[in-house]
Order: structure tokens, then C-alpha cells, then sequence
């Protein structure tokens, strides 16, 4: 590409692609794109972002194209790779100045010379990190900043690399430059605290950016740069350093940023090297908790530095290298140490002084949180229970859990601790009091928190019946924050220590208090059915107006949970009460178009209504089945979220259908695709197949064998061999539903399965199968057996006779890969059903034939006790519907389905001892008693005893 040419016409095309029109911005986009595989075209974008004459939003583009480029063709493997010529003057040209005024351009820049130094630096580039040191050094406050921002993506981006070569090629950078940037920070530090005295406010923000940067990169070399950190005297006195910056500065509010760097700097440091990190351990935990649990941090502390001082407290308390071996013996030097340490600072007074202070202060529910749920209760209950994205470093959850790490490991002392501040709170508490209603709330937080760690200590049910009962009946509305409390602790307690006999009695306080919508109840899962059964009409009528009441998707989402939850448990007890909520369901549906997680909480209701209404969920169809069609179409793009879910669905609805349905049977159109995906979803889609297969073979193997054989030949080109299995065992179950019409439709597949039994298929489990299909096949049509025969003896140029003869012996000698009953004694019933025969192959493999009965006799015989006389225990005469016990759940109409098929199965209808007697009697027959005879000396006398014994009474 003509550079003096090229640049006008990429400028033009980078102009076009910036344009609002779509009508220029996409002959635009298609021009860049062909341009981008062409020599010299990364140099055009290079000169065209580095004109600062030049529009903004083309530069940009620009940078991104470079950018997008590097990840494309500058591996020299890659396709259209660029030459290494083009590739020396483009490492060139990025670092010849820094001074790129737009940030957000200089971010991008300084993000693609790392991109290329992680492939290229050190060994292609080795100016690289020179030139950047020499450039942060500059006198130009905006070089500098550049300089600086580069270093540190470029020192970011090396430090990520994890392979051993490339992590010993940094550790060498950090060794060589590690003093230089603990200077450069220094110096920035300095610099900034100067213009703060100063009062120059404009400057000082400045020198904080590049202090920040100059940490980062500290920051990168401290935490990766260095195997064993400890060795260097640098380091250690760096992390040092952590401990006492910003403690007393005067521009405190300035140095957050920075304060919180540092932490994040200790906290990589002990995620990462917990050993070297051993002699800071004291020093840590006195920084942490002298400015988050004593008097020493008030006015001085803001929430993010107290989360970070709380991770480094956890951290060190729950590192497993901190810990002794069971065996003191057995334990490292190290581990003995940190816990000699750990002892040493933990102690009784220390330990209480924490655990008050995280209840009575931390724990207190503040101004904002009680505003929040008094204007919007449905938004805080979301927050407080689900954490929330923009929580996820806030200071609640943080506390909570910092306290069940610390009561864990130090239960013996803090329990007492917390026994004595509920013992204070006893009895009725003031209304008119808020700190004590605050305190309250607070104390039973942690008691529902360590529910566990208090079992042997609480005794809830006397708790139950004494105080928290009472205290759910007190009405006055300034009481709700307990009363919600009360009902969150004991659906703590519920599933660890609660007798059976107190939940009738908590069942009918649940009904009062879903009265209210703002106690949102989500602890019902954990009932008893039948204590449960009485006021099922009831909670479930209460929880569906709850569902129609609240408006936040998150909220819907919870109560159908708890919805969900009662009708799994329930089952087909709900029958009577769902019609309301089967008419709402479609509205909330339709409401939810754009909440895709509100969706999947419907999708997993709809499956827990179904598995409860059995064949009656036939009358959901008309809404259930586009819902089905939609979620399981890959083609939508909702079907990312609700896949898994749909399929779930889809699943129970066939198992649970009555009868075929045209449109039931046209939704496995969405299947062939599904199958592509070769996703983790693939069993439950084989599953479905085998629902389908169950549910109305014929029709469902007319309309679809042809395009599930292609998918299946597909999918075993690339599987793995649990996959085969599956595939295996779809055709399996047809050949079992329908033995003329599944080999004809499947017969595509019957030649690989054919050659895997003759040669030999190494896996147990698939040569199983393979045995399991051809048993189907010559026991249930011989004809087509016949002409499969025929078809692989041309293909192998072999005489059938002799194929024959090597099947059976393969049979006989992988008889033990097959471990069901059930396939070993289809295994007999199939090679007997080639007697009476005057083949003298199958004469010849007669001892193998009558070795296979034997074991499968052994397999399914049972003796009668009182006559001595053997008979089938596969045999089934006649249908029973099962009597269940109040925990089993009621069988589906496909399991009604099965058994009706075994019943015509010969596995089930034919018993295997007379069917050998009939054979053998035939054989016998055919040859006459001498050749018989004969040929019954050939088997091991053993075997023939065994034989006899079993057909007693023929």
C-alpha cells in the first residue's frame, strides 16, 4: 500500500465510517475490512492517529482498527500475518512521543503498545522499557503522564502472562527496574504532598494521577514480580510502607484513592505470597483493626478503606497456610509461625472487642438503608438479599461475612460473647426506642448468621415459644423491622434446629404476616407436606396476590421461587389452587418481555406446575408450547438465557403429556440445531428424543428420523465416548418401541455399530451398547439382521457365514462389558433365536451360545423357596399401578408408558428358561439325538450340569 496515496483514501474511509448514515458508514466499514489483511495499512493508521490536526472521532477509529489488528495479524502464524519488516516501523513509530492530548486516545495507545510488547517485548522489542523509563523522566507534565500511563498497561499486561518462560522473563524486568519505580513513586508522593501544602489544587490533581500510575505499576511488580518476595529487602520495605501511608496526612480526602491502593497492594501481596507475607501479619492486623474496631479510626476512615481493612482481616484469619496441620507434627515451620502470631494477637479481649463492635456497630441498619425501605421496600428486600452488582464491595455483606469467618474460628470465645448481648435484649422492646429496636435487629442478624456455629449452645425451640413468637405478634408498624428479623432468623434455624411439632404453629403466623407485602416470605421451602397440607389453600392463595401486588422484577422472581418451591413439594396436592395463578402466568410472561431472569423464574414454575398436574397440563398447551418454541429456538435471542430452563420444560411436558399433539410434535423442528450446538445441554436434548420416542414413535419417527440420523452422524464424528452412549442409546430405546420401523429409519447408523462389535470396540460401555442395538436387532426383526449381514460381508469382502461367526464370537468373549441384567439376557434370547440351525458357523459357536444362557440364567433365575423349582424374575404379567408412600413421587404418564412397553418387551414377556428349553428341544430336533448328543459334548461339562439344573421340570 502507497503510503502518500493510501493515506488520503483510508482518512476518507475512516471519515465515511464515522458518519451517522448508514448508507455511507457501510460500503465504509466493508472497505476497511478488505484493507485490513494489506501491507503498509497499520503504518496509514499510524500516521493518522498521530495527527493531532486530525477530527477527534477519526484518530479514534483509527487507534481501534491498530488495536484490533494487533489480536489479528501480528502473531507471526497468523493468517495475513504482518510482515516483520512493517511490524519493526510500526514499534518504532509508537514510541516516539508521548504526547497525545486526547485521554481517551492516549488510554488506547498506550493499551495497544501493550498488546504488542505482551507478544513481542522483550525479544523483538528490547528498546521498549528503556525508552519508557528514560520518557517518564521527562520535564513535560504531559509527556510524563503519557509515558507513564503506557508503563504501567505495558507492566500490567507483561505481569498477566502465566507461562513459566514468560513469568521469569518479567520477574527479570522487576528485579532490573524495581528500584527506579519505587523511586518514581516516591517522587510523585513527594511532589504531590509539595502542591498540596501549596494549596495549588490544579497541580496537586495532576501529580495525583502519576502518583496513582506510578503505584499501579509498584503495585505489578511488587505482587508478580518476585518468586520469593521476602528475599528482597526493596519489596519488604515497600509493602511496609502500606501500613502507615495516610494515617494522619492532612490531605486525607486527596489520598483515598491512593490509601486504597496500597490496601489492594497488601491484599495482592498475601493472596499471592502468603508465606513472605508472614511478618506483616501482626502489623496488619493491628493497622486493621485499630482503625476499624477501635476509637483510633473515627472521622478518620470512609466505608471503602474499612472494606478493605476487613478483607485483610478475613484473609489472614481463614488462610489455610496460616493454619497447623491436624498433626502438629505433620505441620510447615511457616504454618506454626503465622498461627504462633495470629494467637498472639487474637486475643480475649481482642477477639470480644471485635465481635461487639461488628454487631452493635456495624450490624445497625443506617439512616439511608431504613429510608430506603420505608419508600421502597420491595427495592431494599432485592439489595439487602441478593447483594446487588453495585454492593458487591459495600460494607454490609463485607461485615457479615468478616463476622462468620472471625466466629468460626473463634467460636469458643464469641459465643458467650453473643449469648450475653441477646440475654440483654430479652422481653419486649420499646417501640418508641429506635436504638433498641436497631440493636435488636442487629444482634439477631448475627444469631440467624451463626445458626450453625450456635446449635449446641441455643436452645430455638424454648427461644421460639418464649420470645420470638411473641414478638411476631406485636402489630405496632414501628415493629415490622423486628418482625421481619424474627421471620429471616427462624427460616435460618428452620433447617438446623426447629422441632416438627411448632410448625403448624408457625404456619399460621406466616399467614398473618403475608398480609403485609412488605414482610416478603422466603423460607416456606423448607415445611413439612403433610403439616404443611392445611393451609396450603390458603399460603398459596396469599403468595399469588403477593405476586400480582409486587411490581420489581427481582421481587416477582423471589415469590415465584417460594411458588415454585410449594408446588415441587405439594406435587399433585396443588391441583385444586392453581387456576389462578395458570391465568396470570401468560400476562407475566407477555410482561416480562424485556426481564429475561423474570423469565427463567417462570420457566422453572411452569416446571414444577406441570410435574404437579400431570396429564391435566395438557390444558396449558395453548400457552405452554409457544413457550417451549420460543425458549428452545436458537434463533431468538433470548434463548441464551432461557435455553437451559426451556429444555427443562419441554422435558416434563412430554413426560407428563397424555397423548401426542400436532403442535407438540412440530416444536421438535428447533431440535436439529440444538444438537449442533454439541452444548452441555446435549443429555437433557437426548432425553427429550427419548420422551418423543415414548410419547408416539411411529408418528414421531415418520416426521423426524431422517434429520435426527443426519444430526446423530454428525455429532459422532466429534464425541466423545459418553456422547456415543447417548446417541447409542436413543437408537437403542427405538429399536425397543418400535423394532421394523426404528432399523429402517436409523439404519444409516446400524453399519458403524456393525463394525464396532466385529472389531472389537475398546470402551466397555459403548461395545455394550453396540450389543445392546444388535441384540434388538436379531431378536426383534431377523429379516433386516439378514440383509444387514448381506450389506457387511460385501462391504468387508467376506462370506456372511464367516462375519456371522466372528459377531458371535466377539459376543461371547465381551459378554462381561454388559453389566444391566436386562441387556444380558436380551444378549441370550438374540443368539438363541438362531436355533434350531443347520449352519455349521453357528454349530461351531454353539459352546459360546450356551455359555452366554448360562450366565444370563444365573443373571435372572430365582429359586422358589418352598417347591426348589427356578423362574424369571424379569418376567412381567400385567400393569400395577404402584402404591406410593407420602414421600415418592407419583409415576408420570411416561412412566406409565414404560411399563406398558415392557410388558410387550421380550426381556419382560419371555422367560428366558423356557425359551432355551424350546431352542435347545428344536436344535435337538433338527439334527437328531446322536448329533445332538454330539454336539452337547462340546460344551463344558460344568456348564452342562448348570444347564440341566435350571431347565428342572421341562
Amino acid at each position: 500500500m502507497d503510503m502518500d496515496s493510501a493515506s488520503s483514501v483510508v482518512l476518507q474511509a475512516l471519515t465515511q465510517a464515522t458518519s451517522q448514515d448508514t448508507a455511507v458508514l457501510k460500503p465504509a466499514e466493508e472497505q476497511l475490512r478488505q484493507w485490513e489483511t494489506q501491507p503498509g495499512f497499520y503504518s496509514v493508521l499510524l500516521s493518522i492517529f498521530n495527527n493531532h490536526m486530525l477530527d477527534v472521532n477519526v484518530r479514534w477509529l483509527a487507534v481501534l482498527y491498530f488495536k484490533n489488528g494487533i489480536d489479528r495479524y501480528w502473531r507471526r502464524v497468523a493468517p495475513h500475518a504482518l510482515s516483520e519488516e512493517e511490524k519493526t516501523l510500526l514499534r518504532a513509530g509508537l514510541i516516539t512521543n508521548f504526547n497525545e492530548p486526547v485521554n481517551q486516545i492516549a488510554t488506547q495507545i498506550a493499551v495497544l503498545i501493550a498488546k504488542v510488547a505482551r507478544l513481542d517485548c522483550p525479544r523483538q522489542w528490547p528498546e521498549l522499557i528503556p525508552i519508557l523509563l528514560e520518557s517518564v523522566k521527562s520535564q513535560d507534565g504531559l509527556q510524563q503522564h503519557r509515558a507513564l500511563l503506557t508503563f504501567y498497561h505495558v507492566t500490567k499486561t507483561l505481569a498477566s502472562k502465566r507461562l513459566a518462560q514468560d513469568r521469569r522473563l518479567f520477574q527479570d524486568l522487576a528485579s532490573g527496574i524495581y528500584s527506579f519505580a519505587c523511586s518514581l513513586w516516591s517522587h510523585h508522593t513527594d511532589c504531590f504532598l509539595q502542591q498540596i501544602y501549596a494549596r495549588d489544587e490544579a497541580a496537586a490533581l495532576g501529580l495525583l494521577e502519576r502518583t496513582l500510575l506510578s503505584l499501579k505499576v509498584l503495585r505489578k511488580l511488587t505482587v508478580h514480580g518476585f518468586q520469593e518476595p521476602q528475599q528482597n529487602i526493596e519489596v519488604m520495605v515497600s509493602i511496609r510502607s502500606a501500613l502507615i501511608v495516610g494515617s494522619d496526612s492532612p490531605c486525607r480526602e486527596k489520598l483515598e484513592k491512593t490509601i486504597i491502593l496500597f490496601t489492594k497492594v497488601l491484599l495482592d501481596f498475601l493472596e499471592h505470597h502468603p508465606c513472605a507475607f508472614i511478618p506483616l501479619i501482626h502489623r496488619s492486623l493491628e493497622f486493621a483493626v485499630s482503625y476499624v474496631f477501635t476509637p483510633a479510626g473515627e472521622g478518620v476512615t470512609f466505608e471503602r478503606f474499612i472494606v478493605q481493612c476487613m478483607n485483610l482481616i478475613k484473609m489472614i484469619v481463614k488462610n489455610d497456610a496460616y493454619k497447623p496441620a491436624k498433626n502438629i507434627d505433620d505441620s510447615k515451620p511457616e504454618s506454626l509461625e503465622a498461627h504462633k502470631i495470629k494467637t498472639a494477637f487474637f486475643t480475649y479481649s481482642t477477639l470480644t472487642e471485635i465481635g461487639r463492635r461488628l454487631v452493635s456497630h456495624y450490624f445497625l441498619l443506617t439512616e439511608e438503608e431504613l429510608t430506603m425501605w420505608e419508600e421502597d421496600p420491595e427495592s431494599f428486600g432485592t439489595v439487602e438479599e441478593t447483594g446487588g452488582d453495585s454492593w458487591k464491595y459495600s460494607l454490609r455483606p463485607c461485615t457479615e461475612v468478616l463476622f462468620l469467618d472471625i466466629f468460626h474460628n473463634y467460636s469458643q470465645t464469641l459465643t458467650p460473647v453473643l449469648l450475653d448481648m441477646v440475654q440483654n435484649l430479652q422481653g419486649p422492646t420499646n417501640v418508641e426506642d429506635p436504638v433498641q429496636l436497631l440493636m435488636k435487629d442487629a444482634v439477631y442478624n448475627a444469631v440467624g448468621l451463626a445458626a450453625y456455629e450456635l446449635f449446641d449452645n441455643v436452645d430455638f425451640d424454648q427461644w421460639f415459644k418464649n420470645q420470638l413468637l411473641g414478638e411476631l405478634q406485636v402489630s405496632h408498624h414501628r415493629y415490622k423491622l423486628i418482625r421481619r428479623r424474627v421471620i429471616w432468623l427462624i427460616g435460618q434455624w428452620i433447617s438446623v434446629k426447629f422441632k416438627s411439632d411448632l410448625r403448624p404453629v408457625l404456619y399460621e403466623i406466616i399467614l398473618s404476616l403475608m398480609q403485609d407485602p412488605d414482610l416478603v416470605v422466603r423460607h416456606l421451602q423448607t415445611f413439612r407436606t403433610e403439616q404443611f397440607l392445611p393451609y396450603l389453600e390458603s399460603i398459596f392463595g396469599l403468595l399469588f396476590q403477593l405476586l400480582q401486588q409486587v411490581t420489581e422484577c427481582d421481587t416477582k422472581m423471589q415469590v415465584l421461587h417460594v411458588i415454585s418451591c410449594v408446588i415441587e413439594r405439594v406435587s399433585i396436592q396443588i391441583r385444586p389452587y392453581v387456576g389462578c395463578l395458570v391465568q396470570y402466568l401468560p400476562l407475566l410472561w407477555k410482561q416480562s418481555e424485556e426481564h429475561n431472569m423474570l423469565r427463567c423464574a417462570i420457566l422453572t414454575t411452569l416446571i414444577h406446575l406441570v410435574q404437579g398436574l400431570g396429564a391435566e397440563s395438557k390444558n396449558l398447551y395453548p400457552f405452554l408450547l409457544p413457550v417451549i418454541q420460543l425458549s428452545t429456538d436458537v434463533s431468538q435471542p433470548p434463548h441464551v438465557y432461557l435455553l437451559e430452563d426451556g429444555l427443562e420444560l419441554w422435558l416434563v411436558t412430554l413426560e407428563n403429556s397424555p397423548a401426542i399433539t400436532p403442535e407438540l410434535l412440530r416444536i421438535f423442528q428447533n431440535m436439529s440445531a440444538l444438537l449442533e450446538l454439541s452444548s452441555e445441554n446435549l443429555r437433557t436434548c437426548f432425553q427429550i428424543v427419548n420422551a418423543y420416542l415414548y410419547l408416539s414413535a411411529t408418528d414421531f419417527l415418520q416426521n423426524y428420523a431422517e434429520s435426527l440420523c443426519r444430526s446423530f452422524c454428525d455429532l459422532l464424528k466429534d464425541i466423545t465416548n459418553e456422547g456415543q452412549v447417548q446417541v447409542l442409546k436413543v437408537v437403542e430405546i427405538a429399536l425397543k418401541v418400535s423394532p421394523v420401523l426404528g432399523a429402517h429409519m436409523f439404519q444409516p447408523l446400524l453399519p458403524a455399530v456393525f463394525r464396532g462389535i466385529v472389531d472389537g470396540e475398546r470402551y466397555p460401555v459403548v461395545m455394550s451398547t453396540y450389543l445392546g442395538i444388535m441384540g434388538r436387532v436379531l431378536l426383534q426383526n431377523s429379516t433386516f439382521f439378514s440383509s444387514l449381514l448381506t450389506q457387511m460381508a460385501s462391504e468387508c469382502n467376506q462370506e456372511m457365514d464367516q462375519l456371522l461367526g466372528s459377531v458371535i464370537e466377539m459376543w461371547v468373549d465381551r459378554m462381561d462389558n454388559i453389566t444391566q441384567p436386562e441387556r444380558r439376557k436380551l444378549s441370550a434370547l438374540a443368539l438363541l433365536s438362531l436355533l434350531p440351525s443347520d449352519n455349521s458357523v453357528i454349530q461351531d459357536k454353539f459352546c459360546g451360545i450356551i455359555n452366554i444362557c448360562v450366565e444370563a440364567l444365573h443373571d435372572v433365575m430365582t429359586e422358589d423357596p418352598d417347591t426348589g423349582t427356578y423362574k424369571d424374575c424379569m418376567l412381567m404379567s400385567h400393569f400395577e399401578e404402584p402404591k406410593l408412600s407420602d414421600d415418592e413421587e407419583p409415576p408420570t404418564e411416561q412412566d406409565k408408558r414404560k411399563k406398558l412397553l415392557a410388558l410387550e418387551d421380550p426381556v419382560h414377556a419371555v422367560s428366558l428358561h423356557q425359551f432355551v428349553y424350546e431352542k435347545l428341544k428344536a436344535q435337538q430336533t433338527l439334527m437328531g439325538d446322536p448329533g445332538f448328543g454330539a454336539l452337547m459334548e462340546l460344551v463344558d461339562t460344568e456348564l452342562v450340569r448348570q444347564l440341566r439344573e435350571f431347565l428342572q421340570g421341562f
